[in-house]
């Protein structure tokens, strides 16, 4: 068995295949994609891929993996990689659900309380040797405690935010595919549609999967709805927002400010411009970024890759049909 990891990790996590005799092909960057042209190349060898959200794997590509046997990506998302193709050619797509919330929940409300309260730019202000001393409106931001927190999608990352949410006594409203009435009676949390949501909130969470409908759920529309003391986060999928839009809004001062962890291209492009908001907050897509929670999904990615190349089912499977051929 030869697997394909585009990624560079630590040889450690990936003992269990070489314990197993196989042959591992190793992308030489941890930070940079492998290039296209060699990923078409590496595929068409490889029995296993271990790959990651930042790899499109598009038609061509799945299609050019004939001995593929399994493909397991490091994320819980996997709108980069067509499915449709993998159930046509039988293979298993695996993905590491759940061991990420918390890291991404805690991510959320510390990008939400940075953004509030300005915590990025009063830390440059010091470092930077460019602070004029108190003011008594200086680097003033957004109260949090008390504030009503709007989630749009309702899942095990969005029930994380609102138990953090919770903490500081923030009225709970959500718009989701389905109601979650067990966490309406446990967290006091309020089902309403989605411009009620945009109307009544301080704070509007985007946790929503990318998905045909959740298209740039959030437009021109959407963020005119919204406060002007209103403060939006996404950190779900870029293509859930019009990026455009959303630059209107912030530059315009439709809005008070937004905190970003994702983008349509990424890493976002020099001449983006976003780079040239101040009252927006960008990180570099680090919502799993914590220690623990990589490995761990480093983990169930090469389980996930062992089980199929041995013909057993995934830990987590995508793709649940290719079982049902």
């Amino acid at each position: 068995m030869q697997i394909l990891v585009t990624r560079k990790v630590d040889e450690e996590y990936l003992q269990p295949f070489y314990q197993r005799g196989w042959q591992v092909e190793m992308w030489h960057e941890a930070d940079h994609p492998m290039p296209r042209t060699q990923l078409l190349e590496s595929i068409r060898h490889a029995d296993g891929l271990f790959t990651n959200l930042a790899d499109p794997l598009d038609q061509e590509i799945i299609a050019a993996g004939k001995k593929l046997k399994v493909i397991s990506t490091m994320a819980v998302g996997f709108d980069n990689i067509h499915i449709p193709t993998a159930i046509q050619m039988g293979i298993p797509v695996g993905y590491t659900p759940g061991v990420l919330t918390e890291a991404t929940a805690d991510l959320t409300f510390a990008l939400l309380m940075a953004t509030a309260r300005r915590i990025v730019e009063g830390a440059e202000v010091v470092r930077e040797k460019r602070w004029p001393g108190w003011g008594p409106f200086y680097l003033t931001g957004q109260p949090v405690y008390g504030r009503t927190i709007g989630i749009i999608g309702m899942g095990r990352i969005g029930e994380a935010v609102a138990r953090r949410a919770r903490g500081f006594q923030m009225p709970i409203l959500y718009h989701n595919r389905k109601r979650r009435v067990e966490l309406e009676h446990e967290l006091g949390a309020m089902y309403v549609g989605l411009e009620e949501l945009l109307s009544r909130s301080d704070y509007v969470v985007l946790l929503a999967p990318a998905t045909k409908e959740t298209y740039h759920l959030m437009g021109r529309d959407q963020f005119k709805l919204m406060k002007k003391s209103a403060i939006f986060i996404n950190v779900s999928r870029g293509q859930n927002v019009d990026e455009m839009a959303l630059y209107e809004a912030l530059a315009q001062h439709e809005i008070w400010a937004a905190g970003l962890d994702v983008y349509q291209e990424e890493p976002l492009p020099a001449d983006h411009p976003f780079r040239q908001l101040p009252n927006l907050l960008m990180l570099p897509h680090i919502g799993s970024a914590e220690i623990d929670t990589r490995e761990a999904m480093v983990k169930i990615t090469v389980e996930n890759i062992c089980r199929g190349l041995v013909g057993e089912p995934l830990l987590y499977t995508a793709n649940p049909q290719v079982y049902e051929r």
